[in-house]
């Protein structure tokens, strides 16, 4: 009699995820192996202590050493999160069962990646559930949906709807006003992990690509590369003449004398290093440097919804006189003190004059 009330009374939760597979699972999401290590972050948006639902993560994607460091000062358990893969698309299964998962989260290129067959078929034997969610390639379309299919996932659909209307707000401000100005859209070139010496990777499809066009400018990297990334030479690119060109960076770049920014980045390495990227032969010759029509933005501000930002800082740039009242900064403010699980100082944009 108690099991058929049992069965009776559970309510399982009954999920569609980004890829349109349904899965079930039995109660609340409480052990989960994150198959990118940063979407810690993308999860302290619904829940106070992240890291008490993590139990595993991929290391490929790990999170910029700043944020990792202020995690681990508050979440001390963190430290004790198991590695289950270093390279891009490397899961160690065996670790993997063996942390006892309720849940595995993986992202859009997984689900599209062939060498990730076989172990999503092991992970299936072993009765754990997989759940594949986008941040990162298709971010605009799919980053709310995700958002909320990740809250009903860890039973935290009210915080997921609240970020939500959070995010949908600041774009909507931004995609009326294009769809009734209709301004023209300035051509944007983007180098991707910016170095001097090396010119220059871009992105086409997805990603930066899709904060460009919504802040209402033209991607030349959708003209110059196919797929999602690729490489376009020095002549390419003076040949293309932007009307902006943007870089970005990150802590990782300190090592190859590239665009330094983001999370516990100060104002004058900032300055120094892009500097660093701006005088490099060609780039210097742009016409878009040359009138002050170049920033540095932080490369992690991908595979976040903390991307809504950025758009807003683009829209500003591309656009003053239509977008004079937004502030990127205060929207960066709020973001981490309404919703982020940790503070962190940085400069995450810049623009020399």
């Amino acid at each position: 009699m108690s099991a058929m009330l049992a069965t009776a009374t559970r309510a399982d939760i009954t999920l569609t995820d980004i890829t349109g597979r349904n899965v079930t699972l039995p109660q609340p999401a409480q052990r989960i192996v994150l198959g990118d290590g940063r979407h810690i972050m993308v999860l302290g948006l619904l829940t106070d202590d992240p890291a008490k639902l993590v139990v595993g993560w991929r290391q490929a994607k790990a999170l910029d050493p700043a944020r990792l460091q202020a995690l681990s000062a508050k979440f001390p358990e963190l430290d004790n999160v198991a590695s289950v893969g270093a390279g891009n698309r490397q899961l160690s299964i065996e670790k993997t069962i063996a942390l006892q998962p309720d849940l595995v989260i993986l992202s859009l290129i997984d689900a599209q990646d062939p060498q990730m067959k076989v172990p999503l078929a092991q992970l299936n034997d072993a009765g754990i559930p997989v759940l594949f969610l986008d941040f990162f390639s298709h971010p605009i379309e799919n980053s709310a949906p995700s958002l909320k299919i990740l809250g009903q996932a860890i039973g935290a659909s009210d915080r997921a709807a609240t970020f939500n209307a959070f995010y949908t707000q600041h774009l909507q401000v931004i995609r009326d006003r294009i769809a009734k100005a209709d301004p023209a859209r300035p051509s944007v070139f983007v180098q991707v992990h910016a170095a001097p010496d090396s010119c220059c990777a871009t992105v086409g499809q997805g990603v930066f690509h899709d904060f460009i066009t919504e802040a209402g400018g033209h991607n030349l990297g959708d003209d110059l590369v196919p797929g999602v990334m690729g490489t376009v030479g020095l002549e390419t690119l003076i040949a293309a003449d932007p009307d902006w060109f943007v870089a970005t960076g990150g802590l990782h770049m300190a090592a190859r004398g590239g665009l330094v920014i983001g999370a516990g980045v100060d104002q004058r390495t900032v300055d120094q290093s892009f500097a660093a990227v701006l005088s490099a032969p060609g780039i210097s010759d742009l016409r878009a440097v040359q009138d002050h029509q170049a920033l540095a933005i932080w490369h992690l501000f991908n595979d976040s919804p903390m991307h809504i930002v950025l758009i807003e800082y683009l829209a500003k740039a591309f656009h003053p006189d239509l977008f004079s009242d937004l502030d990127p900064a205060a929207t960066m403010t709020e973001f981490q003190t309404r919703f982020s699980p940790i503070q962190f100082d940085g400069v995450f944009w810049s623009r020399p004059q």
